[in-house]
């Protein structure tokens, strides 16, 4: 079934068209790293074999290419974020905002394309994808060898044997937009195992209350709310907060056992501005989480 457009499509392309017009006489095109925030976040997870100990994922969401992001700023994101030498990369969506005619193959797939991870490259779609077509960033994605994780499970094994039952696995799921109904849980669940440490990726971060009652992620990694565009200073949050994005719009939240990060994301969508809060790559280390120690007291 096709995805249903967003009201006023011809409007918002409209808009972007003089946006980007208007954006190559008032800004710099070009990559500055110091116009980014490079986030670093260590997770402890649960039954995490030490062989991922340190283990590093880069995660990059909400490009909304097209708009503030030009193909310059894109290129230069690849470029720096090659140099953090990640093991895996995800990606959360919304990688195009209401126009990906133009930037499908000479752009996007390259960008995507030349991004190296150490493992793997995993990515899931947001809503501003379906409403430009899913098929179209699906093919992108296997064309540069990202692992499309809508609604499905990738376990990373590093036992050499490749056992089934082995301890140096960590699973990567992800779920399908949410805001357009298209996530089936369900599914992800059936094929989760039900052993090993496991990531949920999810464009929506609100999803993360559903996900965390599960208590089989120990993280979930999110973007959509581009960190609402304005965080109040002083504090680690927003005053716009949107659909799918109200109880965790910004930053890293303890849900239960999971932790819930959702990032400031890199474009943005509507209006160009950003107050006291840069676009954002984050990195996530990972770690094994320390079980406490059973203390013997010998009373004799």
């Amino acid at each position: 079934m096709e995805d249903v457009k967003p009201h006023g499509l011809k409007i918002r392309r409209g808009m972007q068209k003089f946006m980007t017009k208007q954006r190559r006489k008032i800004f710099d095109l070009e990559f500055d790293e110091d116009k980014f925030d490079l986030v670093n976040i260590e997770v402890e997870l649960e039954g995490l074999d030490s062989v991922f100990d340190g283990y590093k994922i880069i995660n990059l969401t909400d490009i909304h290419l097209g708009q503030w992001i030009s193909p310059e700023h894109l290129k230069g994101i690849v470029d720096y974020v090659n140099k953090l030498e990640a093991d895996v990369i995800t990606l959360t969506g919304d990688y195009v905002s209401y126009i990906l005619e133009s930037y499908e193959e000479g752009v996007l797939k390259s960008a995507f394309t030349n991004l190296k991870a150490k493992d793997k490259k995993f990515g899931v779609l947001g809503n501003h994808d379906h409403w430009l077509g899913a098929d179209k960033i699906r093919n992108i994605f296997k064309k540069s060898d990202i692992i499309d994780l809508s609604n499905s499970v990738y376990t990373l094994n590093k036992d050499k044997d490749l056992k089934e039952d082995s301890s140096k696995i960590l699973h990567f799921a992800g779920v399908d937009s949410v805001m357009l109904g298209k996530n089936n849980f369900d599914q992800v669940m059936k094929e989760l195992p039900e052993k090993g440490p496991a990531i949920l990726l999810s464009h929506e971060p609100d999803f993360a209350k559903i996900s965390a009652s599960t208590g089989r992620f120990g993280l979930q990694i999110s973007g959509h709310s581009h960190g609402g565009q304005f965080i109040i200073p002083g504090t680690n949050t927003t005053l716009f907060k949107g659909s799918y994005s109200s109880k965790y719009p910004v930053g890293k939240y303890k849900i239960k056992d999971m932790i819930q990060y959702t990032s400031k994301g890199l474009g943005t969508n509507i209006f160009w501005l950003r107050v006291n809060c840069k676009p954002e790559i984050t990195i996530f280390t990972l770690k094994p989480k320390n079980k406490k120690k059973k203390i013997n007291v010998d009373f004799d």
